[in-house]
């Protein structure tokens, strides 16, 4: 087998600029192509990143590509990915991969059945700061955890992003849009769930847009908006979950792990970066040890952004047949945790988790140099 598998952008929409830019960053892999239900972005891609241009029937038939990158809406993650496999390719999506367990499940027996994989954003847990948490959690240096908070608040997305709609549809919304970084976060630091509950509501019924080129246009509002939610963890811990879009400004920390012997502070997961402090009981300690993880330097401006390393990482796994950490079973436990919390937001019920899965292995700084091209 090739030392590099050829990659393929299903959907030309914002985000696949970042995965095309950033994926030379790392070994392993080469987008090849691009396709979209839409020609012309297709083509305006391929012309900013020197690709292949095809349609979507064609990128699903061609010869030098190994894996897709679903990068369709949430609605169409399932059906995208379920033709990718059927046409004997790997499968890589943005999150969320699929809007319910059923769905993950079928995904997984194709895979099964076709000896292919399956793979799902984000990947931003297996950033420096987080990965330095990990180390954190599995060192004990706060002691067992036994609960903590995450908070994820503001005022929507109609302000900046050009077609917003799909925020607000379902397969939308703060737990299913944001969900996934701080729910994967927490089940890589922490284990699988075990149960939840919550309460939901939406802000309002319509959204007016002020960003261009739709500035003054409503949009309805079909999914919760202020989500509150517990998670219990396998582990014992037991985690609130407060995500929004109808907030104008908090000031709570992304997120919070307390232990026996201190408190955990955790930057925000939608980020490969940032600032992890430890207490020893109440007071601030300095992390002296020496943690020169590659996915926390900056390299987008101010910022640590590594997107696609998900990618790479499952490219390599294929390579050298081990597991890969965004895997289906992770993705779709991570799935099954946020779809019951809607589901018990709406009934008002504890919910039992369906799935269980691994934690993924951890990534130490060589480890992740070993990604990078």
């Amino acid at each position: 087998m090739s030392k590099t598998l050829g990659i393929g952008i299903l959907g030309c929409g914002n985000i696949s600029a970042a995965y095309m830019r950033l994926a030379p960053l790392f070994r392993g892999i080469e987008v090849r192509a691009c396709a979209d239900l839409n020609a012309e972005a297709a083509k305006v891609r391929a012309e900013e990143f020197n690709l292949r241009a095809e349609t979507v029937d064609g990128l699903l038939a061609a010869s030098d590509i190994d894996i897709i990158v679903n990068l369709t809406i949430p609605a169409a993650h399932f059906e995208v990915s379920k033709s990718v496999l059927n046409a004997g390719k790997h499968v890589y999506s943005e999150k969320p991969f699929v809007l319910s367990v059923e769905e993950g499940q079928e995904l997984a027996a194709i895979a099964k059945q076709k000896g292919l994989r399956v793979g799902s954003a984000p990947d931003t847990f297996m950033g420096g700061a987080h990965q330095l948490a990990r180390h954190l959690v599995d060192e004990g240096a706060v002691g067992k955890v036994t609960s903590g908070t995450c908070f994820v608040q503001s005022p929507g997305m109609e302000m900046w992003h050009p077609n917003p709609d799909f925020f607000f549809q379902p397969g939308g919304g703060p737990i299913l849009d944001l969900g996934p970084y701080y729910i994967s976060n927490l089940v890589q630091l922490l284990g699988p769930v075990k149960r939840v509950t919550a309460m939901s509501s939406s802000g309002s019924d319509y959204r007016t847009i002020t960003s261009e080129p739709r500035n003054g246009e409503k949009i309805k509002v079909e999914t919760p908006t202020t989500i509150h939610a517990v998670m219990q963890f396998e582990s014992g811990a037991q985690v609130t979950y407060c995500a929004s879009w109808d907030v104008w400004q908090h000031g709570h920390s992304n997120m919070e792990l307390y232990g026996q012997s201190g408190t955990l502070h955790v930057p925000d997961p939608n980020f490969f970066g940032g600032e992890v402090r430890i207490t020893d009981k109440g007071s601030f300690v300095n992390i002296t040890e020496d943690w020169d993880h590659p996915f926390s330097k900056a390299n987008d401006r101010t910022h640590a952004n590594y997107r696609t390393a998900g990618l790479a990482d499952m490219a390599l796994a294929i390579l050298e047949d081990r597991p890969h950490r965004c895997s289906l079973e992770f993705s779709l436990h991570v799935v099954d945790v946020m779809t019951s919390i809607l589901s018990s937001g709406d009934t008002g019920q504890f919910i039992d988790i369906q799935t269980t899965c691994d934690r993924p292995a951890a990534l130490a700084p060589e480890a992740a140099r070993d990604l990078l091209a």
